[in-house]
């Protein structure tokens, strides 16, 4: 039998696997409704999408037209998604492509991840077993079929790993590079696993550092002067509207605590054992191979805790951060768990015997890992969504805020300034209504003030980076918008006094809003008010 051709068709048949399963995970974040489908994105990717709707019309790089606030960190891919708009798609329906392609990355994310553990091991179960951990990762899956651009971040930087190793320390080749300063235009903070990359490929490769600091630094450079340039001729800022959003603000100490806080949750779920399990290579190989791909994930890692984390931890798995480094965690993880099956079998002298007890340790290891990496938070619902047998994670909320954006439809004329909490769904679906960012992400008079969340050791668990910022003298009581569609929890004191100008009104099933008093961009024949 040729042994080549089973290990294609098995990881053939893994990634169809994949595929079928990405199918039936986008078909269950859809909705039908009157007789409509409609795809949704993430509520942050559904942000970049409004602003790939304004470009892709001409209007330019705007979540307004007329107002240039960079409130994204995700230049190329927002001209990705422009690509898109361009198609004779409905509204509703934009989304699915960015899915697709979504997708699509991933499956080749793992083409990569099978190369870089056939480069250590020519176990089959051992690739095999790698390949399905990033297939069916449910972060991974969640943020790259979503529309985030984690999905083409990890396909970049397993990418980048390949092809180091392939090199090995004989030749240098500037690809590396050249592939990691175009991915800081998706991601700026993709500098960080640039940085690290280039230190250890200096340390390395003795014989070729020169090229590494012309190319590393010189592209990095270049990358980041030129789209920070771009940025301050185009928006007047140096630095994204999100960045001082989430990053400024608030005590730096307790930036980092939240970011420890998080990790640390993170690795206690993902089962604090089965995370550390791959240092134990060190005990069998020490290389720098080995040190790149743990510096790599460790720098994710750090960068997490320097941002303080995500502001949806309390979902569980990786978040956006630590997730494009998630399939090398498990290209090591496999690796090292490997070299500790073929450790124990050698113990009693490779019998027979010896070889199939570690064989099926293995499994059961590799089942319960399996299990556990997507038990998030240890909740047992997650492995019902995990399995599509509940709706992924998010989509309660984007079906809410699609009902929210038809029913302004029906009840808003165009021109209608709506005040929203979750900037992305609802002003994408109502193109021609003027959006207002209640949390700041696409204001910069909010993103540039204090944090107003509770701000103290205490306070840690419940902080989320870019949610703790409102301003209602601001959004409400200068702004004045036509319809508030909610204010953030827990401030309904502070938002008050604003709220008397307003009528809470039902505009749709179940969906109650507050509309401005006498706005003439309200069909107020088609709502009903109730205070």
């Amino acid at each position: 039998m040729n042994f080549k051709l089973v290990r294609n068709l098995l990881f053939g048949l893994l990634v169809l696997g994949f595929l079928y399963y990405a199918w039936q995970y986008i078909s269950a974040t859809d909705f039908t409704i009157g007789g409509k489908q409609y795809y949704v994105l993430f509520d942050d990717a559904m942000i970049s999408m409004r602003y790939a709707y304004n470009l892709a019309h001409g209007n330019g790089l705007v979540w307004n037209v007329g107002e240039r606030v960079e409130g994204f960190t995700n230049p190329l891919w927002v001209f990705f998604m422009a690509i898109f708009q361009l198609l004779p798609l409905p509204l509703g329906e934009m989304s699915l492509p960015v899915q697709i392609s979504g997708a699509v990355f991933l499956a080749a994310n793992l083409y990569f991840v099978r190369r870089i553990v056939e480069h250590f091991t020519d176990d089959l179960l051992t690739m095999l077993a790698a390949v399905a951990f990033t297939a069916f990762y449910v972060s991974l899956i969640t943020w790259g079929l979503l529309g985030m651009e984690v999905s083409l971040l990890a396909l970049i930087l397993t990418a980048t790993i390949w092809l180091i190793l392939k090199n090995g320390l004989e030749r240098f080749t500037p690809w590396i590079y050249i592939l990691l300063a175009v991915s800081t235009l998706f991601r700026i903070d993709m500098a960080v696993p640039y940085v690290v990359i280039l230190v250890v490929m200096f340390v390395a490769q003795k014989q070729h550092r020169k090229q590494h600091l012309m190319w590393g630094i010189g592209l990095l450079a270049l990358f980041i002067g030129g789209q920070t340039a771009a940025r301050y001729l185009y928006y007047g800022q140096w630095l994204p509207n999100t960045y001082y959003l989430k990053v400024t603000g608030w005590p730096f100490s307790l930036r980092i605590l939240r970011g420890l806080y998080a990790l640390w949750w993170f690795i206690y779920f993902s089962n604090w054992v089965l995370f550390l399990l791959p240092l134990s290579l060190y005990f069998f190989r020490r290389d720098w191979k080995l040190t790149l791909i743990v510096l790599v994930i460790i720098g994710q890692l750090a960068y997490s805790v320097y941002v303080g984390g995500d502001a949806w931890e309390d979902h569980g798995g990786a978040n956006r951060f630590i997730a494009i480094a998630m399939p090398l965690f498990f290209a090591v993880f496999t690796i090292s768990l490997d070299q500790l099956r073929r450790k124990a079998a050698a113990a009693f002298q490779s019998t027979r015997a010896a070889e199939i007890s570690s064989r099926a340790v293995w499994a059961v290891i590799f089942i319960v890992a399996l299990i556990n990496f997507n038990l998030l938070n240890g909740d047992w619902r997650s492995i019902d969504r995990w399995t599509l047998n509940l709706r992924p994670d998010f989509v309660a909320g984007s079906d809410h805020n699609l009902q929210i954006a038809l029913a302004l439809q029906n009840t808003t004329l165009p021109g209608a300034s709506i005040a929203v909490v979750g900037a992305g769904t609802i002003p994408y679906l109502l193109p021609d209504r003027y959006a207002i960012d209640i949390l700041g992400k696409a204001d910069p008079v909010i993103a540039h003030e204090k944090a107003r969340a509770p701000m103290s050791i205490e306070d840690v668990p419940t902080m989320r980076p870019g949610h703790m910022k409102w301003d209602y003298a601001h959004t409400f009581g200068e702004l004045k918008p036509d319809v508030i569609v909610s204010i953030w929890p827990g401030t309904d004191q502070e938002a008050a006094p604003y709220l008397a100008d307003y009528d809470y009104a039902a505009i749709g099933n179940g969906i109650k809003v507050y509309l401005r008093k006498g706005s003439a961009k309200i069909l107020w024949d088609k709502v009903i008010i109730k205070n």
